[in-house]
């Protein structure tokens, strides 16, 4: 084909035809700039919210534990320190004040004693004598039972090292006396049902 005809085909054309061609080139390529804004506007979006949320700073959170922390410890130390005063200030007075109880209830039995021997001044009567030392004696006995006190039972008992102390050895008793208390020669004690002094004893052999 010679150039005569290709100008001869070009000028056939229809102007509208033109027009429409272009208007379809630019349609198409508005739609295709609408398209990638849109598509930028969503990855924009996407990549927002893959962004993670503001945290607080690692080290002001750790400085305000430690803070935290250290304001327990020291509530404890002081706590710690005013129940070591406060049992230290009661076990200083339980020592020096302990024997309180103990030494108030013997105070009756002193008074008794006195006037025993204020009596025993104004009679020659023995046996009066006698008999109000026992029941100052009996009375003590009583007292010292209601301070936990008691004596060591040592009435044909059993020799038992736990309760008594041997300080002698009595042969040919027979063997019904073998290995049992004969005579106490000391009374034991007991508080509480522990030993405060053994009970000295002679003991069949």
């Amino acid at each position: 084909m010679n150039e005569e005809n290709i100008k001869n085909d070009e000028t056939k054309l229809n102007p509208e035809d033109n027009l429409n061609v272009e208007t379809e080139v630019n349609n198409q390529e508005d739609n295709e700039n609408v398209d990638g804004q849109e598509e930028a506007k969503n990855d924009g979006q996407h990549e927002e919210s893959e962004l993670p949320k503001e945290e607080m700073d690692p080290l002001e959170a750790a400085n305000r534990q430690i803070e935290e922390l250290k304001d327990k410890y020291l509530r404890s130390v002081a706590e710690f320190d005013n129940y070591r005063k406060r049992t230290l200030k009661e076990k200083t007075e339980l020592i020096l004040n302990g024997g309180e109880k103990a030494i108030t209830a013997i105070l009756p039995i002193i008074d008794d004693l006195e006037r025993a021997i204020a009596n025993g001044e104004k009679t020659n009567d023995i046996q009066a004598i006698k008999e109000g030392v026992v029941l100052i004696h009996n009375k003590f006995l009583k007292t010292m039972e209601g301070l936990g006190v008691k004596q060591i039972d040592t009435t044909d008992a059993d020799f038992n090292t736990d309760v008594h102390e041997a300080i002698a050895m009595v042969p040919g008793m027979g063997d019904d006396k073998k290995g049992k208390v004969l005579d106490c020669v000391q009374t034991g004690y007991m508080m509480n049902d522990k030993v405060i002094r053994h009970a000295k004893v002679a003991v069949g052999q």
